[in-house]
């Protein structure tokens, strides 16, 4: 009895009776909080003020109940850390909660501290601070993606009684660690997780993480692990996880960690994604039974699927997706009675749909929560063994050739969550058991061959369905015009579908769309005023293809940030409307929308913004291009042609550097091109064609413009030389400078146009990046007739001079443009010979050289143009028998007229 007595006084010695925590840790607390940022409140408890003083009644603090000392926090962020989907407002609202600032030192005070969680908070890249490693009763500590930086003190491996330590971090804090050897000091250490930390210069990581005899939990994903060889004596037996993933690792270290596992008889988590492996995969692999989790997902593995896979009998969540590997799928899959996800996407397995589920139709069936087989090469049809699967949670399909119709059985499995079948063969109608899956939320049919009435049988009584994606289908939607859906889409693409002439007006109730895609849906309504009224922006719209009319509302500026507005091709009109600066793609082209462009481009002069394509080609659009471009600095590609403009290009169209693709054709513009452009170093087309340009071709786009692949000055009025800085161009693959009053000689450096004369087959990342949108379209002459080229681009090789007053000889390095594929030097004053190697220009496809002076034979190596379809030499000075071949022999004759040449045809 005395010694309770004598306890319960020391402990009253140190307690404030009426406050119940110790004075001097309530002090260590509040200068904590003093230090930092705390946007959302989280430690409003913490405060001497309104009966608040007891320190083990706030939040996050967890006391001894005896001694009242403080032995954890709890100061994760509350919120979670969301992905792409997640709302501008989620957003900011998990950015708020995060504590901000530095950590302060009177955490020492905290003497009895097990247990620390500072996780996905936002401490600013400063580094972990070092005095943490003096808080020796530390048990666990968890500061991962908390917004620390730079090196790992060393310090942290004076923490001997650590058995938690998660330091995973996101790849923007630059996290680093160069020498692992602290660790060692983490002798009792359990859970150990590195992951996004840098360990590129560890180079002892192997050899120490091999001395840590209880660890149990290992996570090492994205750290740049270098490849060292492994210790003589691995002691790694303990591992009950191990994650490796995003490593780019070898079969070099990869081998040895294969030789390694076998010891590793407690291993229940294995993940080896996306890295570099190369080889088959190990049969000793499939003979740990006790694994429950293996993904070797995104690598490089070949060969066949083994039949020892179904030795893995404690399997329960399988991916060996984007991989080499090669199928069927072996039938002793079917013995894994336990798995309940099988992730195989991106494997080639060649084999009929039908024949996979039949191997899985037995006790896996029973278990199964997730089948992925999305790009597999799989054929066959969907079968009514299906409702077999009744666990099945997600089932995913896409871009096989599964053919045939939807079973009717889909309805069956009344636990499906997801189910994608797009980029099929699939036919016939959507079963209207599809509306008995009522916890759907994603359901994406698009890119099929399906057809028929999609009414509310259908869709109508699936109330969680956020994702419906069913564009490229020849569906009719007939619902009644009253119809309120009891769902709440987030995604919603019906392209192609006949939804009818007028918007549907259930939209109006679909209030957190996100996504909107009813292009080619046949609507000839005018733009609703509610369709901009969403409580959640737009982060992609595409309307495109109809034949909406009236004016286009001003897009507010609540649109998300790096949104997509698509409106081309209906027959909208009206003077242009101002955007939100939030807008990324802007597509208004193929309309009849009239008046300046000023409204759009300079009605926020002092506003940034976003921007990035910008289309409003094809309009009726008049006046000059205004001098407002110094807030669009973002733009990649400016599309302003096919219109009515006039007067010069401003010298302010110089300042955007960073655009790479320029369309200003078919417009009235005159004056010369602005000296300014030369600073846009980084363009790759500039058409220009079809206006009312003069003055001489500038020399400095030759010397500035380096990475030019298209450049076309066609049918303006430019006069003077080519510049011989042109050839300094040798991305250059199309040259159009035809119907203008351009004068003297073809260079003779056009040999320097390295594009035409050798096959890259690239293009460079910039322009593969436009090209992606849909958006960078060269408009080229061929063979006589105007041309769009877009994603073949790459393909294109072209010359078009016709129609100048160019003189001299057709210089004989144009034969060294063994890619040529257009070559127009027509309706010029050029003399002398063809050049006798011409017909090394294998990949010719159409030759114009008519109505010039060219005299002398046709070259009998012109019979070697095997592609040429397109001849025409009339109207020269040409004598001589027409060489022969099937190609020259098959053109017709006027090809030929005008000249004193003989023989067929």
């Amino acid at each position: 009895m005395s010694v309770l007595l004598v306890l319960l006084f020391l402990s009253l010695a140190t307690v404030n009776i009426n406050e119940g925590c110790i004075e001097s840790e309530r002090q260590a607390l509040l200068m904590f909080k003093h230090d930092v940022t705390d946007g959302a409140n989280r430690l409003s408890s913490w405060s001497l003020h309104h009966g608040h003083g007891d320190c083990c009644q706030w939040d996050g603090v967890v006391c001894d109940n005896v001694t009242a000392h403080v032995l954890e926090l709890h100061l994760a962020n509350p919120r979670p850390l969301l992905d792409d989907y997640g709302s501008d407002a989620e957003n900011e609202a998990t950015e708020r909660s995060k504590l901000r600032g530095k950590i302060n030192p009177s955490l020492l005070n905290l003497t009895h501290l097990s247990y620390l969680n500072l996780s996905q908070n936002g401490l600013g890249g400063i580094p972990i601070p070092d005095f943490i490693g003096c808080i020796e009763s530390l048990r666990h500590l968890d500061l991962s993606k908390a917004g620390f930086g730079g090196l790992v003190p060393n310090q942290l491996g004076n923490l001997s009684s650590l058995e938690y330590l998660n330091l995973r971090a996101d790849i923007e804090d630059n996290l680093y660690v160069t020498d692992l050897q602290w660790l060692s000091g983490l002798s009792l250490i359990e859970h150990l997780d590195l992951s996004a930390v840098d360990l590129a210069q560890a180079s002892n990581w192997l050899q120490v993480l091999n001395t840590l005899p209880f660890l149990k939990n290992l996570y090492l994903s994205g750290c740049q692990l270098p490849q060292v060889p492994p210790p003589t004596h691995r002691n790694l037996s303990s591992l009950a996880i191990l994650d490796l993933s995003l490593n780019d690792i070898e079969n070099s270290l990869g081998g040895s960690i294969f030789h390694g596992l076998v010891n590793m008889t407690s291993l229940r988590r294995l993940d080896l994604a996306n890295n570099l492996f190369n080889s088959s995969i190990p049969e000793s692999l499939y003979s740990l039974d006790s694994l429950q989790f293996l993904n070797l997902g995104s690598n490089k593995f070949r060969g066949k699927l083994s039949s020892a896979i179904g030795n893995m009998t404690s399997a329960i969540y399988l991916d060996l997706s984007d991989n080499e590997l090669e199928g069927p799928i072996p039938i002793t899959m079917g013995n894994l009675c336990n798995l309940k996800s099988i992730v195989f996407s991106e494997l080639n397995l060649n084999q009929d749909v039908s024949t996979i589920l039949a191997v899985l139709s037995g006790c896996v069936s029973n278990q199964l929560d997730k089948l992925d087989l999305s790009g597999c090469h799989l054929s066959g049809q969907l079968t009514n063994q299906l409702r077999n699967f009744k666990s099945l949670k997600e089932l995913h399909l896409s871009g096989n050739s599964v053919s045939g119709p939807i079973p009717i059985s889909i309805g069956e499995l009344s636990s499906l969550r997801v189910l994608e079948l797009d980029q099929n063969q699939l036919k016939g109608q959507l079963p209207s058991s599809i509306g008995k899956l009522t916890n759907l939320e994603i359901l994406d049919i698009s890119t099929n061959l399906l057809e028929g009435v999609v009414s509310e049988t259908h869709i109508g009584n699936l109330p969680k369905l956020k994702v419906f994606q069913a564009s490229k289908n020849s569906f009719v939607l007939r619902v009644s015009p009253d119809w309120i859906p009891p769902f709440e889409l987030e995604l919603l693409g019906l392209r192609s579908w006949n939804v009818g002439s007028m918007f549907p007006l259930w939209l109006h109730s679909q209030k957190h769309l996100r996504y909107l895609d009813i292009s080619g849906s046949r609507i000839s309504d005018s733009l609703p005023g509610w369709l901009w009224n969403f409580s959640s922006p737009f982060q992609y719209l595409n309307l495109s293809h109809n034949q909406i009319h009236g004016q286009i509302p001003g897009i507010p500026w609540a649109m998300s940030v790096d949104s997509v507005i698509d409106l081309s091709f209906n027959l909208l009109s009206g003077p242009l409307a101002q955007i939100s600066p939030n807008v990324f793609f802007l597509d208004m082209s193929n309309n009849n929308l009239s008046g300046s462009l000023s409204p759009l481009l300079c009605y926020k002069l002092k506003e940034t913004m976003g921007t990035v394509i910008l289309n409003l080609g094809g309009n009726v659009l008049s006046g000059g291009i205004p001098d407002c471009w110094l807030n669009w600095q973002n733009l990649l590609v400016i599309k302003l042609s096919n219109n009515r403009l006039n007067g010069s290009i401003p010298s302010s169209m110089g300042t955007l550097q960073s655009i790479v693709s320029l369309h200003l054709q078919k417009n009235h513009l005159s004056g010369e091109i602005p000296l300014s452009l030369n600073n846009c170093t980084d363009l790759i087309l500039l058409d220009a064609g079809e206006n009312e340009l003069h003055g001489s071709i500038p020399r400095w786009i030759g010397d500035s413009l380096r990475k030019l692949v298209v450049l076309s000055l066609r049918s303006n009025k430019f006069s003077g030389y080519i510049p011989d800085e042109l050839c300094a161009i040798g991305s250059l693959q199309v040259l159009d400078l035809a119907d203008n009053n351009l004068i003297g000689s073809i260079p003779r450096c056009v040999s320097k146009f390295r594009a035409m004369a050798k096959f890259n087959g690239s293009m460079g990342t910039a322009i593969s990046y436009v090209i992606g949108t849909g958006t960078f379209v060269a408009t080229i002459v061929m063979k006589g007739q105007m041309l769009e080229y877009g994603t073949n681009l790459y393909l294109v090789r072209s010359i078009d001079l016709s129609n100048n007053k160019l003189s001299g000889e057709i210089p004989v390095e144009v034969t060294s443009l063994f890619e040529l594929q257009t070559l127009n030097l027509s309706h010029n004053l050029l003399s002398g010979t063809i050049p006798d190697r011409i017909g090394e220009l294998r990949s010719l496809e159409s030759v114009d050289f008519s109505v010039n002076k060219l005299s002398g034979s046709i070259p009998e190596s012109m019979s070697y143009l095997t592609f040429l379809s397109h001849l025409n030499l009339s109207f020269n000075n040409l004598s001589g028998v027409i060489p022969s071949s099937t190609q020259l022999q098959s053109f017709d004759s006027s090809c030929y007229e005008g000249n004193q040449l003989c023989g067929l045809p």
